[in-house]
Parts: structure tokens; sequence; C-alpha cells
């Protein structure tokens, strides 16, 4: 049976305008003109006999029809751009993952190679992010986060676990020794932006809280920081499951035994309509052994 559909690209931009409320955004997000927009939008009406927008000035408002045909159509063309990001050349399976930036720099991408080697079919996308699973625009397969948490529509596992001490490289180590907590007053105590608090929590534990170090360096981004102490530039609060390489094989060294510093786990968040899906669990199982290898 022949299908009657009008123009994608009209629809595309129909879907945009609504979603979004504007031409302008829409034009943006498609990567087109404003005008291509509204040329798209009354096409479609023409195609449909119906009028889908009130245009006030600089605003736009859907029509009673309109709202009624996005219903329809919005799921539809999810539907299909999920399909084809399924997909890639030679048909290959597309398995989307989210993670953290540091986390996938430092722990993900040098572990994946054995999974593409038993996975010769699958081709894993890997974006970076720290926005919440809920806010996400994308579909993703697998999204990492921190947790667990509780997302609407997501399926939460722990897999990697986790602890925060201090560490330095052994060159800084040498030039001023760390014997104890009050020879941190010595050195330079490096912050990451977006986690203002963890040294003044780890000096409460070890029982120096209010110490005063020689100086601070905030960065603005948690992979500069431990660059940073990898540089020898100061002492970093380095998470033990993203320092372990280094600690082992002695790019950075942890001057004291402890205390640890309590950190969330790593999780995996599956979208419930993703939760049975064959590569993604053997996506989840995979980096779930992984972490128990490495935590």
């Amino acid at each position: 049976m022949s299908r009657s559909l009008p123009p994608l690209n009209a629809m595309r931009a129909f879907e945009a305008a609504a979603r979004l409320g504007s031409f302008k955004d829409a034009a943006g997000e498609l990567g087109v003109t404003q005008g291509a927009i509204s040329q798209h939008v009354r096409l479609l009406e023409d195609w449909l006999g119906s009028r889908l927008f009130e245009r006030h000035n600089r605003r736009i408002a859907m029509t009673a029809a309109a709202r009624a045909y996005l219903a329809g159509i919005g799921p539809a063309l999810d539907r299909i751009a999920d399909a084809t990001a399924r997909f890639g050349r030679d048909d290959q399976a597309v398995l989307r993952v989210n993670a953290p930036a540091t986390f996938a720099l430092r722990w993900l991408v040098p572990r994946l190679a054995p999974f593409q080697d038993a996975h010769p079919g699958v081709r894993v996308r890997l974006e970076t992010s720290n926005a919440s699973p809920e806010s996400l625009r994308d579909p993703f397969d697998v999204i990492i986060r921190g947790g667990p948490d509780t997302f609407y529509g997501y399926v939460a596992s722990p897999f990697l676990s986790e602890m925060r001490v201090p560490v330095c490289s052994p060159a800084l180590l040498d030039r001023l020794p760390l014997r104890t907590c009050d020879d941190l007053e010595r050195h330079t105590l490096l912050h990451t932006l977006s986690l203002p608090r963890l040294w003044n929590d780890w000096l409460a534990r070890a029982g120096r809280a209010g110490l005063e170090p020689a100086a601070t360096l905030v960065l603005d981004h948690f992979y500069l920081t431990l660059q940073a102490a990898l540089d020898g530039l100061g002492v970093a609060m380095g998470p033990t499951a993203l320092v372990a390489e280094d600690l082992a094989q002695g790019r950075l060294v942890a001057p004291f035994a402890g205390p640890l510093l309590p950190a969330r786990s790593y999780c995996t968040y599956l979208p419930a309509e993703r939760a049975d899906d064959p590569l993604t669990l053997a996506f989840r199982s995979w980096l779930e052994r992984q972490g128990n290898l490495r935590a």
C-alpha cells in the first residue's frame, strides 16, 4: 500500500519549530536560515490544507491542528532518528554511549579495545557530558554517571566504586616531602571548580581542618586538575579508579595511607526501552567485569 507522506524536510522544520517555539531556534538547530524554516512550514501547511502556526510579531503559537499533528509525528521522527543512529556504514550496529569527559579519557577509552575486539560488528559512538540523563537531547543506549540516582525512565546499575586520596608526582615529592598532613602547608593544593569542597572534607577527616597551604590552584575541569598533578604543579585529590594506572606506573604517588574520602560510585543508566537489548546488556556486563577487576 502506497504511503501519502509530506516532504521530510518540511516535517523536520515544523517539528523543530513546534518543539522549540521559534522559527529562529529551529533554524539554528537544523543549520538553515529562518526563511527556509518559514518556507518549509508554509509548504507543509499547503500540503495539509491547514494552518499550523499563528504568527504574532516575533513569536509563534501552535494551532490546535498543529498540536495534534506534532503529537503524531514527533514520536515517529524520534523512532526514525533512533533506527538510523543504530546503524552505520556496512550495516554495523552502533552502540551510543555517553560518559563524563574525565572518566571517558582516563578509564573508559583505555579499556575499550578488548570490547571492540570481542564485538567486531559493533561501532561504539562515545560522547561526553556531565548533564543528567533526563536532560540529554540525543538518545543513548548507555549513560554513565555517578550514583546510584533515580531518573524517570532509566534503570541504574553501579559498576565501579572509588575513594579519593591525595596524589602528586614523584618529582614534587622529592622536592617537598610529605611525611605528615602538616607538610601540606608547604605545598600547592589543586582544586577543581566544580568540586570545591574535596580538600576541606579530606582535611577535616584527617584532623587538620583549617590547614592553610602555601598556595592553591583552581582549574575548571577535573582532568586538568589531574594533569596539573602529573606535571608537578601541586597535590590533587585523586579518585582511586581514575588514577590507579598512574599509581601503578609510578607517574603519581599517594603520600598518605589515609584517610580515604568516600566518593560516589559510577553507574550505568539504561533507558527503560533499551534495558533488554542484548548489545546494551553486553556492554553493561563488560563494564561490570572491568569495574570488579579495576575498582
